[in-house]
């Protein structure tokens, strides 16, 4: 290994500088005293569990996700914590048991052991909320307020949002009767977006010729909230729950409308992110410039019934580091220069500090200035006095 060899850092790894590392910390209190504010209650949930607990419930695409390893203790595997929900879900049903609805969020570091498509990184560091304990629309509209709530605290301008419902799919799918591998050759079309692929799976795997129509009417329905008006009239005959679907999306994107008018809706009613996971509604926010979701979240009920207290739960996260550049540029130089010695000089940089003040003492010796350390007043000794003064 090379001495260059020794910097370097694994694929998708990344550390956190100034002023990013500032930032960071800023929007991590600032979205903490949101969620405060809205009622949620703080958790930290631990970086390592068993698998047992860890995975239950949550499908294979998280088990892809996760680091495991053996405890040395118990000789159990274990896994490093890859995605906080599962985990604050079993907070919900084990560990804190209160009956109602539970509002909670968190921020805290998890590891993947790959890329995720949808959040960047492998190390990101996760913050969200979670509300367990009511199936209402009422719950989903506050949690889609709140993650509208936090892209403005961070800066966003222009938002897009992107509304689906897993139950569509789910519906169409036990109505059609399909097997297991039919499912998947369906569900695996229907990701590609192709509607050739598409048509030809529907045409392998679906004899019913209306059940047919209406899978490949959910390949196009994407797009403004037209796309509501089309499905109803393509899912006309389609069981009850499909029309229940639409219902609650079409009365979310109303309580979206109402207080973020300026939110531009998008609805991609064959959006199977999560399917394994997710049981009803389903977002993601975007902003312009970036790739990827800042904000996702839905519905995931019944979650915590591995751990023998089945509850509704609706919430989003997003990956703090990501949503830290939506307004990352050069930090505001407010602070004090201090010399390096001087008569009742500590006493004065005490005094300062204690008021708040960013005081930065220099070193004997020392060549770099105020503007190397974002300071923008310099202490003097006037009339007997230490005074900051402009620089």
């Amino acid at each position: 290994m090379t001495i260059a060899d020794r910097w370097l850092l694994p694929d998708g790894m990344d550390e956190v500088l100034p002023p990013q590392a500032s930032r960071m910390e800023e929007l991590r209190r600032a979205l903490l005293d949101l969620y405060h504010r809205w009622g949620y209650d703080q958790v930290m949930p631990p970086p390592v569990e068993f698998l047992d607990s860890l995975l239950t419930g949550t499908g294979t695409d998280l088990d892809l996700q996760t680091f495991k390893l053996t405890d040395q203790l118990t000789g159990r595997m274990m896994g490093v914590s890859a995605d906080v929900t599962p985990q604050v879900a079993r907070m919900d049903a084990h560990s804190m048991k209160r009956q109602g609805p539970v509002r909670l969020c968190y921020c805290t570091n998890v590891l993947r052991a790959k890329a995720d498509q949808h959040q960047g990184g492998r190390s990101p560091v996760q913050v969200g909320v979670e509300l367990f304990g009511h199936a209402g629309l009422e719950a989903d509209l506050e949690i889609l307020h709140l993650a509208l709530a936090s892209l403005v605290a961070a800066g966003a301008g222009e938002i897009h949002l992107a509304l689906g419902h897993i139950g569509i799919y789910r519906s169409l799918v036990q109505a059609a009767g399909l097997a297991t591998e039919q499912e998947r050759a369906l569900f695996e079309a229907l990701e590609l977006k192709s509607p050739g692929e598409l048509a030809d799976r529907v045409a392998e795997c679906v004899s019913d010729p209306a059940l047919a129509g209406m899978f490949m009417a959910l390949g196009r329905l994407h797009g403004g909230p037209e796309v509501l008006d089309e499905a109803r009239e393509a899912f006309a005959e389609a069981p009850a729950a499909v029309g229940a679907a639409l219902d609650q999306l079409r009365a979310l994107h109303r309580g979206v409308q109402v207080r973020h008018p300026e939110v531009e809706p998008y609805f991609d009613l064959a959006e199977l992110r999560g399917y394994q996971y997710h049981t009803g509604m389903m977002f993601a926010a975007y902003v312009p410039g970036y790739g990827q979701a800042l904000a996702k979240g839905g519905r995931y009920d019944d979650t915590g019934r591995a751990f023998g207290r089945a509850r509704p739960a609706t919430g989003f996260s997003m990956d703090l580091k990501l949503l830290a550049t939506l307004a990352l540029g050069e930090p505001a130089h407010d602070g004090v220069w201090a010399p390096a010695e001087g008569e009742g000089l500590h006493e004065a940089i005490a005094a300062l500090r204690e008021r708040g003040e960013r005081v930065v003492q220099a070193l004997p010796d020392q060549r770099t200035g105020p503007g190397e350390h974002r300071c923008n007043r310099r202490l003097e000794r006037i009339d007997g006095r230490w005074e900051p003064r402009s620089l």
